[in-house]
């Protein structure tokens, strides 16, 4: 057998980790370039988180001949890094990661018992870890609760809530693991970062602990009884040689640095933890991207996620469309030209929502406050107090954490500020919980809101121009994943909406009133075409533009429909439909008028691409066209 074939057989002898643990010290190495190499090989063709997992393969392969799997239990926070995780516990098939009927790109519970957290919310895991090690305490069960999060987490601030909780029991079998790259999309930034950057150049402490251990023990029970003393005096040489340890002031035992890529070193690290019965935090320092020379050399963020690429390069198969996220990121630069209370705000994702060209023009102008959703809304209410006009870029899923800032901060002290949610609406390959369908219905309860939705290039810039203009309340922008509408002009504008197609005066059919926002609008056109060219319908094709509040210039455009359906890709309940139905009832010259409402059950929608579930909920021109035909009939 040749060494390349020895190498391949490595990853297929293991359905578990009890047959990773079989495996001799002397092949991890090997068994660890065979899963870099399936790793590159399979994302290429499927596209997916590579980076991060190019960065823990030996941590990953050293949790799990430590620790025992699944009776420790092991959470990974945000969980785009567990594609190792998932190839030692007998999930090896990547043929359609992240496709329907596939294997997620997130843990699974559906998929494994090893999976425990499928939420792709950052900074949640170390909750996670305080709730299972709080409850086996209690229980008397002595196995382990590992987190392993990442240092971009770790400005989340419920992270150190966790941790505060977890330290405050010195019995708890609690291991947090770090996972040390200096980023979560982009470098990691904050105070945190920098004291992570004075651990990581810590080296003289621990080499002269060792080194003292070394020395004295080699003196007999002198030597020991030296040691000791000198031991109880750590803190204070820490003190010296490491600025703060600030981790074991929080009652936490720090081991480490370590080095990330080095198997025997981790196992090492990982076993002194079980012997010390007591919470304790590892420092592992990894690099992101490694082993693939064009994710180590992507500056901008090594590789975090990739669509389908050419292997041997990192270049992309096929080249990107002008997407909603570049136009917006075009937009802002312009305004912020011209209006300079104009203040940008991300949360750890500078480059994924657009405002990296704007970060270049103004430095100063653009504040990146790490995993942070919360603080970064109400520290926007605060910007907007003191004169600025910020905007907050952020995924519409990620919006959900700071409602209460964006109710109690923003919204009740009539702050100017801008929410712009990209992703919005059906995002699919990523599951259940990056899907950005809960905004409408839950902004829908905030006084004074305004939310619009464009549905091609030139009405983003245009409501992104409008909502800027607001200085006495909270304004949102949503748009979808991925490329751009083709334009799509409008016949007229009526108190703000947009007629994109009318109804024949003259006509004898039923005329119905589709109301359809942002990138709902194409399929609704695409149904009104059939409905008239099959005699069903007359139709009339309305973009709201602003769909919160509803606009009153609905009830004119819907009066003298025989049915109105509402169209948006977000909850059904409590959303844009809802509302209209009830501006629709509250008027004369509606009231009596049939209301359809199309849009998303409220329900977790399992992994599969927008277009699959968009066609599986009947959102698409065919599904609408059958809802209408349906509801017609019913007349």
């Amino acid at each position: 057998m040749t060494q390349s074939e020895n190498q391949a057989s490595l990853l297929s002898t293991i359905d578990s980790p009890r047959d990773l643990r079989r495996i001799p010290t002397a092949q991890l190495d090997s068994l660890a370039e065979e899963i870099r190499t399936k790793l590159i090989d399979d994302v290429s063709k499927t596209g997916g988180h590579l980076g991060p997992n190019l960065g823990v393969v030996e941590l990953t392969i050293a949790l799990h001949r430590v620790f025992r799997s699944p009776s420790d239990t092991i959470v990974f926070d945000t969980g785009h890094q567990t594609y190792v995780h998932k190839l030692l516990t007998g999930r090896q098939d990547f043929s359609h990661l992240r496709q329907e009927g596939g294997i997620s790109g997130y843990p699974s519970r559906k998929e494994s018992i090893h999976d425990v957290v499928e939420n792709s919310h950052a900074s949640s895991s170390l909750s996670w870890v305080d709730g299972i090690s709080r409850e086996k305490a209690r229980r008397g069960d002595p196995t382990w609760t590992i987190g392993v999060i990442g240092d971009g987490a770790l400005t989340g601030g419920m992270a150190w809530e966790a941790l505060n909780n977890i330290a405050s029991d010195p019995k708890r079998r609690a291991i947090i693991v770090v996972n040390d790259n200096g980023r979560s999309y982009a470098p990691t930034i904050g105070a945190f970062a920098r004291h992570l950057d004075l651990l990581r150049s810590s080296q003289n402490y621990e080499k002269a602990l060792s080194w003292g251990k070394r020395t004295l023990m080699n003196f007999g029970e002198p030597g020991r009884a030296t040691y000791g003393a000198l031991h109880g005096l750590k803190t204070g040489l820490k003190d010296t040689l490491i600025p703060q340890a600030m981790f074991e002031d929080l009652g936490l035992k720090y081991l480490g640095p370590v080095n990330g890529h080095d198997i025997a070193a981790m196992e090492e690290i990982f076993n002194r933890a079980r012997e010390l019965h007591e919470p304790v935090l590892i420092h592992v320092m990894t690099q992101k991207g490694r082993g693939y020379t064009p994710a180590e050399e992507d500056i901008a963020d090594r590789f975090h996620a990739v669509g389908k690429i050419h292997p041997e390069t990192g270049l992309p198969i096929a080249p990107a469309r002008f997407a909603w996220t570049s136009v917006f990121a075009d937009e802002i630069r312009k305004i912020a030209h011209e209006r300079t209370d104009i203040v940008g705000i991300t949360a750890a994702m500078m480059l994924p929502v657009g405002l990296g060209p704007f970060k270049d023009d103004y430095p100063d102008r653009v504040v990146d406050v790490g995993i942070a959703e919360q603080h970064a809304v109400a520290a926007a209410a605060g910007m907007a107090f003191a004169g600025a006009h910020p905007v907050f870029a952020v995924y519409a899923t990620f919006l959900n954490r700071a409602f209460d800032q964006i109710l109690m901060d923003v919204g009740l002290h009539h702050c100017g500020v801008t929410f712009v949610l990209d992703r919005a609406g059906i995002t699919g390959d990523d599951g259940a919980s990056h899907n950005g369908m809960w905004d409408i219905s839950m902004l829908n309860s905030v006084p004074g809101l305004r939310l619009a939705a464009p549905r091609d290039e030139a009405t983003l810039r245009e409501e992104l121009r409008e909502a800027v203009a607001v200085g006495d309340a909270p304004t949102v922008l949503r748009y979808p994943k991925g490329a751009l509408s083709d334009p799509i002009v409008q016949l007229r504008r009526e108190g703000g909406c947009d007629v994109l197609k009318d109804w024949d005066e003259k006509s004898a059919l039923p005329r119905v009133c589709m109301v359809a926002l942002g990138s709902m609008v194409p399929a609704a056109l695409e149904s009104a075409t059939r409905l008239e060219e099959e005699g069903k319908a007359s139709v009339r094709v309305v973009d709201p533009r602003w769909a919160l509040p509803v606009p009153e210039a609905l009830v004119s455009l819907a009066k003298g429909a025989d049915l109105v359906l509402s169209i948006e890709d977000g909850l059904v309940d409590g959303g844009f439909g809802w509302s209209l139905r009830d501006l629709l009832s509250a008027h004369d010259e509606t009231l009596g008028i049939r209301v359809v409402t199309a849009g998303i059950p409220k329900e977790f929608l399992d992994q599969a691409s927008r277009a699959s579930i968009v066609s599986t909920l009947g959102l698409d021109a065919e599904g609408l066209t059958a809802t209408l035909m349906r509801e017609l009939a019913r007349k």
